[in-house]
């Protein structure tokens, strides 16, 4: 397949649609990423070569330009001489490189129109390339991501692990119950020392608070 119908194949693809339809969209993209690595290459070297060829072509122009001009003169000098058969014969040749340079501007202007649609596919491609690329590490994080819950849920479903929690719960079980027999224990009991001794601290700070609140009214009442 020539680089150009391999340009025209690969600018045209529609990258979401092939991923889509693709058994291993990992592999898939992978290879078209390569495939237009290696069509970049080429393009870029066809367009180098297209760029020497029209710099050469260019000098060309610029020697016929100067040997248009020789002949021109030497048809002057021949005319002014009396001799207008020389002169005749310059206007000939130089009417032969007019002809030529003719031509070359032709082959000019099409390897400039080359060179520019070149310079288009390469940037499509471009643009291709990065497009192709960012599916790549979505692609590769997705791939990740799903290696990662596999791997999590191989470790949640562990029979081992089963077993560990329904010992740790069992253990907690456990302790609810030695924890619920001893509040038993303790009913009927009356209150305990801590308890009483709270009580007395609270019943020292109602009885400030009424003092200090009798001594207010007092003050009001005299007032």
């Amino acid at each position: 397949m020539g680089i150009f119908s391999r340009l025209t194949e690969i600018a045209n693809a529609n990258i979401n649609a092939l991923l889509d339809k693709a058994e291993d969209p990992e592999k898939i993209v992978r290879l078209m990423i390569q495939e237009m690595e290696d069509a970049l290459v080429e393009v870029r070297s066809h367009a180098a070569k297209s760029i020497a060829e029209r710099k050469e072509r260019e000098r060309l122009l610029s020697n016929l330009d100067q040997q248009l001009l020789d002949w021109e003169a030497k048809a002057e000098l021949a005319v002014r001489k009396g001799r207008d058969d020389l002169a005749r014969s310059a206007l000939l040749e130089r009417a032969a490189l007019v002809d030529r340079r003719v031509a070359i501007e032709k082959e000019v202007h099409l390897m400039v129109e080359q060179v520019a649609k070149l310079n288009d596919d390469i940037a499509n491609l471009n643009a291709k390339l990065g497009d192709a690329k960012n599916r790549q590490r979505a692609i590769l994080l997705k791939a990740r991501h799903a290696e990662a819950t596999l791997t999590t849920r191989g470790h949640t479903n562990n029979p081992r692990l089963h077993d560990m929690l329904d010992r740790f719960e069992h253990a907690e079980r456990r302790i609810d119950r030695i924890e619920a027999e001893a509040e038993a224990m303790d009913l009927g009991r009356g209150r305990s020392v801590s308890q009483q001794i709270a009580e007395l601290e609270r019943d020292d700070k109602i009885t400030l608070e009424l003092q200090a609140l009798k001594s207010r009214l007092e003050q009001k009442s005299e007032g």
